[in-house]
C-alpha cells in the first residue's frame, strides 16, 4: 500500500507561508545568524505559494538576476546558434507533456523552455545545451518566470552542479565513484552486488543526478527533494540515491529477484514506487544525516566531488 503524507491542515499552511514571508523579507539577515533554521524550514517543505520566489533566494538566482539587469532580454533576442536551437526544438515536447503548460506544441510553457534553453547556449557559449537541462528549467518555469528561471538554471549549473552538463560529463563521472564509494559505507550489500556484476554507476545514476530526480521520482516528491536541493546543494542528491539502493538492493530477500547484471538494471530502472513516494522518501532524507556529510568536500559548490575518506 502507498505511504501517503498527511494534509497539511490549512491553518500550519497559512503559519509556514507567514514564517516564510518573513524570512523572503529579511532574507540577509536570516542567512546570516539563522542558516540552520532555513535549512529545518527547506526539509518540512516550503509552501507552494511561495515556492518559485523562495528558490530564487536560496540558490542565489535573485542576486545574480539584479547584478546582470538586462542580460536575458539581450540574449533572448539574439538569434541562437542554429545547431543547438534544432536539438533543443526536438527535446521542447518530450518535457512533462501531460503537465498543462507544456502539452500543445509551440505553446507559452514551449516557447519559454526555448528561450530560457536558447538563452543558456548563448550565456555558455563553450557548453552549449545538454538534454539533462531540459527537464530541470521545465520544473523551474512550472514556478517562475523565464528570466527567473533562466538564472536559477544558470546557478545550478554553475554552481550547485558545475561541470555536470559539459560534453566530457567528467563531474558526473566523478559524482558517480563517490555515490559508490558511500553505498559502501552506508549499504555494504548493494555494493558488493553491483560490483560483482560489474555495474558501472554512471549506468543507473546519471539521469537521477544530472536531472537531479526531476525524471525519477513522484511529482510531490520532486518537489521536497528540489526545496531541500536548493538549501542544501549536491549533498542532498546523494543521500536519494543512496536511500534508493539501499532499499531497491541493500538486503538478501531484495537481492533475490537480481540475480544477473540485466535483472539488477531492470530493478533499478522500475523502481518500487513505495520507496519514492514523499512519506517515506523525506522521511528517510530528514531523519538521521545518512552519515555522509562528514565525507563530502564542505565546499559542494566549489567542485564539490572530493571524497574524504
Amino acid at each position: 500500500m502507498e505511504q501517503v503524507l498527511e494534509e497539511v491542515p490549512l491553518e500550519v499552511l497559512r503559519q509556514r507561508e507567514s514564517k516564510w514571508l518573513d524570512m523572503l523579507n529579511n532574507w540577509d539577515k536570516w542567512m546570516a545568524k539563522k542558516h540552520k533554521k532555513i535549512r529545518l524550514r527547506c526539509q518540512k517543505g516550503i509552501p507552494p505559494s511561495l515556492r518559485g520566489r523562495a528558490w530564487q533566494y536560496l540558490s542565489g538566482g535573485k542576486v545574480k538576476l539584479e547584478q546582470n539587469a538586462g542580460r536575458f532580454d539581450e540574449l533572448d533576442l539574439s538569434p541562437g546558434d542554429p545547431k543547438w536551437l534544432d536539438v533543443i526544438e526536438r527535446d521542447l515536447h518530450r518535457q512533462f507533456p501531460f503537465h498543462e503548460m507544456f502539452v500543445s506544441r509551440g505553446g507559452h510553457g514551449q516557447q519559454d523552455l526555448l528561450r530560457v534553453l536558447k538563452a543558456y547556449t548563448l550565456h555558455r557559449p563553450e557548453e552549449g545545451y545538454c538534454q539533462a537541462q531540459a527537464p530541470v528549467a521545465a520544473v523551474l518555469l512550472m514556478h517562475m518566470p523565464a528570466e527567473q528561471a533562466f538564472w536559477c538554471l544558470v546557478q545550478i549549473c554553475e554552481k550547485y552542479l558545475p561541470g555536470y552538463y559539459s560534453e566530457k560529463l567528467e563531474a558526473i563521472q566523478l559524482d558517480g565513484e563517490i555515490l559508490f564509494s558511500l553505498l559502501h559505507r552506508f549499504a555494504p550489500l548493494a555494493y558488493k552486488h553491483l560490483s560483482k556484476q560489474k555495474i558501472d554507476p554512471i549506468l543507473y545514476m546519471t539521469e537521477w543526478f544530472m536531472c537531479a530526480f526531476s525524471r525519477t521520482l513522484p511529482w510531490s516528491s520532486v518537489l521536497r527533494v528540489w526545496d531541500m536541493f536548493f538549501c542544501e546543494g549536491v549533498k542532498i542528491l546523494f543521500r536519494v540515491g543512496l536511500v534508493l539502493l539501499k532499499h531497491t538492493l541493500g538486503s538478501s530477500e531484495k537481492l533475490k529477484s537480481c540475480q544477473g547484471q540485466y535483472e539488477t538494471m531492470e530493478r533499478l530502472r522500475a523502481l518500487n514506487p513505495k520507496i519514492m513516494q514523499e512519506a517515506f522518501l523525506v522521511g528517510q532524507l530528514a531523519g538521521p544525516r545518512l552519515r555522509i556529510d562528514s565525507l563530502l568536500q564542505p565546499k559542494w559548490g566549489e567542485g564539490l566531488s572530493l571524497l574524504l575518506l
